[in-house]
């Protein structure tokens, strides 16, 4: 998960220094987010199938393999051009990320324990964000940014050959008529809910994860090494956020968390575009995203596995994970139009909206859930 979306966490943290040693214009920054996950939600649906096809380990060791090669060909980018091109190869990954790591928790680990091992999974994004605002982007002063997105590349290929090797073998791929039905069978009830959630949930978060390094060097004034941390206090806080709050999402809670988390994430929006004015409420900001708005995305993944239908884990991953990425594409060129006229406070606000379209398409259904749960069969 860490591998998956790494990517993004990199062109954010050091997106200062691509601006001004790449060229790389504000929006076009933000164009990099759109075309990324613009190929990750285009892809996500198909991905499901191929996992629930061939088995998590063999999409793993995919993803992995293919991370490498995108964060590779990011590093050797002579412009912007080449550089979206990259960008798109990352989306491969990114679409087989939810599908394979949830089909593998539904095969290998009780049903007692999958809230909290979804969490830890899930948080493995953030370990992304952590890695790349401190160790990559403090690398990036000593070996070129260049150098700290190849160190990545090569991260990203030792663990391709360590999944091939140690992760057990998938089992024979289903009878062809097995798989043709089940993809045929209709998502899980709340996955509609959770898809649209999942698109302003995105369209926020990638805001956030674009934007808050150059937010932090353009705004108020820090250095390129500070800015990129506030990525890493967010990594952090995620990792927090995802594990406590996806160990709480029982089936009792779970239906309410979603929103109650998006209604948190509005306000550190909020916080964001306050800072403009008291700037130390960036840091405080920057843990409220991670606490609130991150870990909204773990606990939908959660009520996926605790909804979904025989032999549609993979699929119904997919649906969210690409109404998340498409969030994710369409968010940052918005923002990015306001930070190129230094307009930061009018996106944090924007910010704020999507995160509260989000708390209400997430409640509304969690409203309907009960109502549907009391009323029974009939």
């Amino acid at each position: 998960m860490a591998f998956s979306m790494l990517q993004l966490f990199l062109l954010g943290a050091l997106g200062p220094r691509l601006v001004d040693r790449l060229g790389v214009p504000e929006a076009v920054l933000g164009l990099t987010t759109t075309v990324g996950f613009g190929t990750a939600a285009v892809l996500s649906p198909v991905g499901g199938r191929i996992v629930d096809r061939v088995g998590p380990r063999r999409a793993l060791v995919a993803l992995l393999a293919l991370s490498a090669i995108a964060l590779g060909l990011i590093g050797a980018a002579p412009g912007p051009g080449p550089l979206l091109a990259a960008v798109a190869l990352g989306g491969l990954p990114q679409a087989l990320a939810n599908p394979a790591t949830n089909k593998a928790i539904m095969v290998a680990v009780p049903v007692s324990r999958r809230g909290g091992v979804t969490g830890t999974k899930q948080s493995g994004v953030q370990l992304g964000a952590f890695a790349a605002g401190l160790p990559l982007a403090a690398a990036a002063g000593a070996i070129g940014w260049r150098g700290a997105v190849w160190v990545a590349a090569g991260a990203a290929l030792l663990a391709a050959l360590w999944a091939w090797r140690a992760l057990p073998a998938d089992a024979p791929p289903r009878p062809k008529g097995v798989a043709s039905g089940t993809a045929r069978s209709r998502p899980s009830a709340p996955v509609p809910w959770l898809v649209a959630f999942s698109l302003f949930l995105g369209a926020g978060i990638a805001s956030v994860n674009t934007y808050l390094a150059l937010f932090g060097a353009q705004r108020l004034g820090m250095g390129p090494t500070a800015a990129g941390a506030l990525v890493a206090v967010l990594g952090v806080a995620g990792i927090a956020g995802r594990v406590g709050w996806s160990r709480a999402a029982t089936p009792g809670r779970a239906p309410w968390l979603p929103g109650l988390l998006a209604a948190g994430a509005v306000g550190a929006a909020l916080l964001l575009a306050t800072a403009v004015r008291v700037d130390r409420l960036v840091w405080v900001a920057a843990v409220a995203v991670g606490v609130f708005a991150v870990a909204g995305n773990a606990v939908s993944m959660v009520l996926v596995m605790q909804r979904s239908g025989p032999g549609r884990a993979g699929q119904d991953s997919a649906l969210v994970a690409a109404g998340f990425f498409a969030g994710f594409a369409v968010g940052p060129p918005a923002f990015g139009l306001l930070a190129e006229h230094g307009r930061y406070g009018y996106g944090w606000v924007l910010v704020a909206a999507e995160f509260a379209a989000a708390a209400a398409v997430a409640l509304a259904w969690a409203v309907r859930d009960r109502r549907t749960r009391a009323e029974g069969p009939r």
